[in-house]
């Protein structure tokens, strides 16, 4: 198991370093992603906004760490590690298995009486407290060839890296482990948070669906919004500028609330 040790700075990454930022933008990955994900979103968002992207255990530049395979010990590490960054307002985003890890942080710093985020995005991620039935063989355990067919429908790895035999025998430890942080997490009822949450969905994801989205608007007592766009489950990549622009639109009128 990771110690929950390692500098700070290995956990967050921003690709263009802001210290008069009014806000900072902690974006989580996808299963198997990296911070690099993040790296142009700072020309499309506001100047005053600071992108901090997350950079798990395992993953890109700590790529020789090893992952974390429980959601509870990873929430708890990444806690520590942002609190250096936690003195001034902040938000969450995540996409898919980030949405999920973003929500239950945010969870974890309102029971510890930390500072919380001023709004929390998540993206393609079904409600914690409606979990997607699972497989007879959850993925993180299936065989090589079984769990590389189904990357391939997922349509969020490039083919090349697919068949890639080197890479992918680096890639899918990875992917077994941020697989697993999913799979074996079991939601715990709390009391919905206060601030706002916005959901981001695919038209096309054949996997977590408007319905299920709808179904974030249970876990604040907040503004709720949902916005659907085209594409499946890794929209975040073929509709980036669309998602973007929403996203800079609600993080300006964040600002404003700002004092």
């Amino acid at each position: 198991m990771v110690t929950t040790e390692a500098p700070a700075s290995r956990w967050v990454w921003s690709p263009r370093p802001n210290p008069g930022a009014r806000l900072r933008l902690f974006c989580y990955p996808y299963a198997g992603g990296r911070a690099a994900v993040y790296r142009r979103w700072p020309e499309s968002l506001p100047a005053s906004i600071e992108v901090c992207a997350i950079e798990p255990p395992g993953h890109g530049a700590r790529l020789g760490e090893i992952p974390f395979t429980r959601l509870s010990p990873l929430v708890e590490a990444l806690a520590a590690a942002l609190d250096p960054y936690l003195d001034r307002p902040f938000a969450f985003f995540g996409h898919s298995l980030g949405s999920l890890v973003s929500f239950e942080l945010a969870r974890h710093l309102r029971r510890h009486r930390r500072p919380m985020p001023a709004h929390v995005f998540v993206s393609a991620g079904g409600p914690p407290h409606l979990r997607a039935r699972r497989p007879s063989r959850p993925l993180h355990d299936l065989p090589h060839d079984k769990l590389v067919g189904t990357l391939r429908m997922f349509n969020g790895t490039p083919r090349e890296v697919l068949e890639h035999g080197e890479l992918m025998q680096i890639m899918l430890p990875v992917l077994r482990a941020d697989f697993a942080l999913g799979e074996t997490y079991a939601y715990a009822p709390e009391l919905p948070l206060d601030g706002a949450l916005s959901a981001f969905g695919g038209v096309q994801d054949g996997y977590v669906s408007r319905r299920r989205l709808e179904s974030w608007h249970d876990q604040t007592n907040g503004p709720f919004l949902l916005w659907m766009l085209p594409g499946d489950h890794f929209f975040i990549h073929t509709n980036h500028a669309l998602l973007l622009t929403i996203l800079a639109r609600e993080l300006r009128a964040l600002l404003t609330t700002l004092i």
